[in-house]
């Protein structure tokens, strides 16, 4: 159980608080072109204002690697804050991110103020968890709260090495409300608990697979990670996707669910194609019985039945990477089948992350689930059962 000190645990009136949030959003020409995580971060942001602290906020965005790249500069995520927040968000332009106009920005501050810092990564120590920037970011303060997920699983200075300078550090609502579903889900869930992967990669799943195979009751695995499963027992898999080195892996984990009464569902039959697009021509085979230059694209609608009916009665469902090529709207029918299942239960539903929070959203079935988590490789981790550096460096309650 992961007992981490919030926001809610402390009260900032008249102090500075410095916030690591996740504003690493898309921009075009300046502009951003999806607010949701900007969005996302309102609730401690206000908060904290309530409270009458004396808000800096700080994030990364994209991979300036080091230098100042003024396309990569947050200062349009301060002029839309200071309109979703209906207050002056001040921007604090320096390339170094602690420099003369943060100090005296931070200086002037009233209670309630809110200023943005630079982008953490303009300083190439941002990413080496460097201890002269972590110092700088932590003289700027006297409490500091982390609510960005997304980069949880990095020790960087801003998420991390700061917490070493201050005395108290915290986490905000979006922090916690990860740590809830995701964290305590996975090591201490309403049963049963089915666990459904996809993806391309068996490589990239492996330890997810094996942590999981400790705790579900059922797991479920679809997706290109599928045909290396179908391989291993000696399928025909045409051109499918496949990892030869993971076959034997394969069937060790075949081996390991039975000896735990794991139930390990795979594919019954596939949609294939004859060639990697959505106008290819299309049919569907029994698993194992792909013919030659043929690929497998999706699960078949046999699977599809089987995994919904896998997940009626669960209490707590996880589910991380589609079933298929989800872009392709012919081949989008088995993730799209599973997130309407997801959509019905009454489980507690909790999607990890990247391309399973991608479908899921295009697909329209986002405000049905139980929780989305917004870290694609954050969220691996946990699952994987890792500590995650960002969760770690938070003060225990």
């Amino acid at each position: 159980m992961l007992n981490k000190k919030s926001v809610d645990d402390i009260n900032v009136k008249g102090k500075k608080v410095l916030v690591r949030c996740d504003f690493n959003v898309p921009l075009q020409d300046g502009k951003i072109t999806d607010e949701n995580r900007l969005v996302a971060a309102l609730p401690t942001i206000k908060k904290l204002i309530a409270d009458g602290g004396k808000v800096i906020l700080c994030s990364h965005l994209g991979k300036p690697k080091g230098e100042p790249k003024p396309e990569l500069s947050l200062a349009p995520v301060a002029k839309r804050l200071s309109e979703l927040l209906e207050q002056e968000v001040k921007f604090a332009a320096d390339p170094e991110v602690v420099g003369p106009n943060a100090k005296a920005a931070v200086e002037a501050m009233q209670d309630g103020d809110v200023i943005l810092l630079e982008n953490t990564r303009y300083r190439a120590e941002e990413t080496k968890n460097g201890e002269a920037f972590s110092k700088e970011l932590a003289s700027l303060c006297d409490v500091f709260v982390n609510d960005a997920f997304g980069t949880a699983h990095r020790a960087h200075c801003s998420n991390v090495g700061v917490t070493q300078y201050v005395d108290t550090a915290v986490v905000g609502y979006l922090m916690q409300k990860e740590i809830d579903f995701l964290g305590n889900a996975v090591n201490n869930p309403k049963r049963p608990f089915v666990a459904i992967l996809g993806g391309a990669k068996v490589s990239s799943k492996i330890s997810v697979i094996n942590n999981l195979l400790d705790k579900v009751d059922t797991l479920i695995i679809g997706g290109g990670m599928a045909y290396t499963f179908s391989k291993a027992e000696g399928g025909k898999i045409g051109v499918s996707l496949c990892e030869d080195d993971y076959l034997q892996y394969a069937l060790d984990m075949k081996k390991k669910a039975e000896e735990k009464g794991v139930k390990l569902l795979l594919p019954v039959d596939n949609v294939i194609g004859d060639a990697f697009s959505n106008d290819c021509n299309k049919d569907v085979v029994s698993t194992g019985e792909i013919p030659d230059g043929w690929e497998g694209m999706d699960i078949g609608p046999k699977t599809a039945e089987l995994f919904c009916e896998a997940v009626k009665d669960a209490k707590t469902v996880v589910w991380n990477g589609p079933m298929g090529c989800f872009e392709m709207p012919n081949f989008a029918h088995g993730t799209e089948a599973v997130a309407k299942a997801l959509a019905e239960t009454d489980a507690t539903t909790i999607i990890g992350g990247g391309d399973s929070a991608a479908a899921v959203n295009i697909l329209g079935y986002g405000d049905k689930m139980t929780h989305i988590s917004t870290g694609g490789g954050a969220s691996l981790e946990f699952l994987e059962g890792k500590e995650l550096p960002g969760v770690a460096a938070a003060n225990d309650k």
